[in-house]
């Protein structure tokens, strides 16, 4: 998945992004508190990103 389509449905589904650092994002979900890193590569494999929308609940 682009890491920019993953960004999206995390900002459709409420999330936002709390701060960048030098190899990952860190996004929040403001309704549950869950923090998750998203690595900062133009590609990220579908498990993790399947992994990422679930704990943050964006799916």
């Amino acid at each position: 998945m682009k890491r920019r389509d993953l960004e999206k449905r995390l900002r459709h589904s409420g999330c936002y992004l709390k701060r960048e650092g030098g190899a990952h994002s860190l996004w929040i979900n403001p309704r549950t508190g869950v923090v998750e890193a998203v690595p900062r590569h133009a590609e990220i494999k579908e498990p993790l990103a399947r992994k990422i929308l679930k704990s943050l609940h964006a799916e």
